[in-house]
């Protein structure tokens, strides 16, 4: 449940529970059931979930396990291609915009909260303009370089915001983080040239290659262009193979890293989660048309549009 004042001057109640309409009948989607007034309050009404991944993490410890965040990717990845086919950009990816469901359904991650999230093309499918000197929407700890820069959000900020909240499970925390400041304003400054001058190389140093490859993706898409999410999603599950893991949706929270499961206990989850195909392990990794970033492409700085 969600509220707000009856008298908000800025009410998003209404528009996030029609977004939650709009984009209903897809996996990790919650239904949205009441939308009123209640108390003096807007209230809106959503399927009840379990607990965030930011929650899940933290009880973990602050660190997820490479299998876990392997998977999870696919997952992410998907959230994001829906929204983005469904004409919108969420513009707030943290962990805890992300929940996984209640009870049994703890193997699937739900996408919540879009009172930051805005239509990115018109009613002709013709993309917004490119603009810069724009506010910055969304947590400083995960927006992309560009939107610290000042310029207008599109889909590949969506992205490298999950990238960055990727790297986070990975890692324990981000080199940006806990950056001390006298002002708000200096402190986003300092978090920015932080991220600027972070190499990708030092960023995902230790782990596979496959989350410097998404990195140096999506950071090398231009305004307009649509992510190839079938590309990623195929990259990360080559990975988990590789790495000896099964596509088997057991995550940390089920079963604590490093722990066994039986192959019951596989059938069992594999059952639970209605009727879902894991990936097949032996499809070939499809490329993209573009799968690497263009030579001369935008440096990590921003500098290109």
């Amino acid at each position: 449940m969600k509220t707000e004042p009856a008298n908000s001057r800025n009410p998003q109640l209404k528009g996030e529970y029609d977004l939650y309409r709009w984009l209903a009948g897809a996996n990790g989607i919650p239904n949205v059931h009441y939308l009123g007034v209640h108390h003096g309050c807007n209230t809106l009404v959503m399927d009840l979930l379990g607990k965030s991944l930011e929650d899940l993490f933290q009880a973990r410890g602050q660190r997820f396990s490479l299998k876990t965040v392997l998977m999870l990717a696919d997952q992410l990845v998907a959230r994001l291609e829906h929204v983005h086919n469904k004409d919108y950009l969420h513009r707030d990816i943290k962990s805890e915009n992300f929940m996984v469901g209640h009870g049994s359904r703890n193997d699937i991650v739900y996408i919540i909260d879009f009172g930051l999230s805005k239509k990115y093309v018109d009613s002709r499918k013709r993309h917004m303009a490119y603009r810069e000197g724009r506010d910055l929407i969304g947590t400083p700890r995960f927006v992309s370089i560009n939107t610290h820069l000042g310029k207008e959000q599109s889909r590949r900020d969506d992205m490298e915001a999950l990238g960055h909240m990727m790297l986070y499970f990975l890692r324990g925390s981000l080199p940006w983080q806990g950056l001390p400041a006298p002002t708000v304003k200096e402190k986003y400054a300092k978090i920015r040239d932080k991220k600027i001058n972070t190499s990708l190389q030092e960023l995902c140093h230790g782990f596979p290659i496959e989350f410097a490859t998404y990195m140096k993706y999506v950071r090398a898409l231009r305004f307009e262009e649509r992510p190839d999410y079938a590309y990623l999603r195929n990259m990360f599950r080559s990975a988990l193979e590789r790495h000896g893991f099964q596509y088997d949706y057991v995550f940390d929270w089920v079963t604590g890293p490093g722990r066994r499961v039986s192959r019951t206990s596989r059938a069992s989850k594999a059952s639970r989660s209605r009727g879902r195909r894991a990936p097949s392990s032996s499809r070939a990794q499809r490329t993209p048309s573009r799968a690497r970033p263009r030579s001369g492409g935008r440096r990590q700085n921003g500098g290109r549009r």
